[in-house]
């Protein structure tokens, strides 16, 4: 895509280039002076303690979780959770209806993920790029990036969450900027979930566009986490922790945090999601918070049905899920709840009025899976296959509407 020379903008372009700019470098100042999240909160007796609190829930903690929604306290949070909740779901569904329609409207948000790379030097057990599976290795030229753009642009998207492995000599920083500066200009925002990075690193990006950054600790228990992650800078619990702090201290839009549900007891992980995401809150404020429910799906490497056998108390089932999206919505009315093509078309058609505001759709977790290398091995398998045009007809019919575009930085 041409650029317009300086002269050729409109008068007030400059002045708007430079306010933008001068607004962003407050916000990552200002975002610089916070202290850092401790992984204490998260780790030792943290997680024997919530546990605890977990057993300890009534019936009239839910009912009053219930009454106090928005409030944003976390022990309503763990009380909605709870097994003890499992009588109010038809309670918590319409609350969590409610509230998602008045401050959302009857609106959902999508985008579509592209993988650049499957090069990864981590070894993680759940994962198809892990570097111990003897699979192919592809990384996108810029070529085949335009012929996947090409195609996704066809679709109607306009949001686009670029992902990679972790290999930094393969997919460095220099990869990912130049990618995100071609990106940038055929999408009116793109995210990324690709390897942690530093803070600079965070801002070279913003600086070049970048709207946000995803990343999922995967599990919140530090031994757990030891047990699935062998090999590799992924190993380093705290570092990874730390990402989303660091993305916010460079003045990002928009931070996606997750936990990878079947890993550890799914609502022990939820709740540390969630205290994360009020800590990224409070010192963060301007910076927006989404949360996805990743559940494990099959993978090169991962036998999962065993897995699931061996460890059936730490899998969430949909009705499960449903409960885990009520919540959020009911402790925390603001925030993004992001449904991705890892559950069933019936499924997601069900969620979609009940307090999911994002969706991602015709997914491929292939790299090239679109147009240049669509037999290549994916990272996981996804349930829904559908096209965008087929899930957006689908929530039509829920009385939904599709939005492809609801974010100009110029205005954040």
């Amino acid at each position: 895509m041409k650029q317009s020379s300086p002269s050729e903008q409109a008068p007030n372009a400059n002045a708007n280039a430079n306010a933008n700019s001068q607004h962003d470098d407050q916000r990552a100042l200002e975002n610089s002076k916070h202290e850092e999240i401790s992984p204490s909160l998260f780790a030792g007796t943290a997680w024997q303690e919530a546990s605890k609190q977990l057993a300890a829930v009534t019936k009239q903690d839910v009912q009053k979780a219930l009454s106090r929604a928005g409030q944003r306290r976390i022990e309503d949070f763990l009380a909605l959770l709870s097994p003890v909740a499992k009588p109010f779901l038809e309670t918590m569904a319409t609350l969590s209806r409610d509230i998602t329609r008045q401050r959302f409207g009857n609106t959902m948000r999508f985008f579509t993920p592209l993988y650049l790379s499957n090069e990864c030097h981590n070894e993680c057990t759940y994962c198809g790029f892990s570097v111990s599976n003897a699979i192919k290795r592809l990384t996108l030229t810029k070529a085949e990036a335009l012929r996947e753009i090409a195609f996704l642009k066809k679709q109607g998207f306009c949001h686009v969450l670029l992902l990679t492995g972790e290999s930094p000599h393969r997919v460095g920083i220099e990869y990912i900027e130049a990618m995100l500066i071609l990106f940038k200009q055929h999408f009116s925002e793109v995210s990324i979930e690709m390897q942690p990075l530093e803070s600079d690193e965070y801002h070279r990006l913003h600086s070049q566009g970048l709207d946000g950054v995803t990343v999922f600790q995967e599990t919140y228990h530090v031994k757990n986490y030891a047990k699935y992650h062998k090999k590799g800078l992924k190993q380093n619990y705290g570092y990874r922790l730390a990402t989303a702090q660091r993305a916010a201290q460079a003045g990002m839009a928009k931070i996606g945090l997750g936990a990878l549900l079947g890993l550890s007891p799914w609502r022990l992980d939820s709740y540390f999601t969630a205290m994360h995401a009020l800590e990224l809150e409070k010192r963060y404020w301007r910076t927006q918070i989404s949360i996805s429910f990743p559940r494990l799906r099959p993978a090169e490497g991962l036998a999962l049905e065993a897995h699931k056998a061996s460890k059936d108390q730490l899998f969430p089932d949909e009705a499960d899920i449903a409960q885990l999206i009520f919540a959020y919505r009911i402790f925390h009315n603001d925030l993004s709840l992001v449904l991705s093509s890892r559950e069933r078309p019936l499924f997601r058609n069900n969620l979609c009025t009940l307090g999911i505001t994002s969706m991602s759709a015709a997914s491929s977790t292939n790299p090239g899976g679109y147009v240049c290398y669509p037999d290549s091995l994916e990272q996981f398998s996804v349930n829904d296959k559908r096209s965008l045009s087929e899930v957006t007809s689908a929530i039509g019919k829920k009385g939904m509407s599709p939005v492809m575009k609801d974010w100009m930085p110029e205005f954040a």
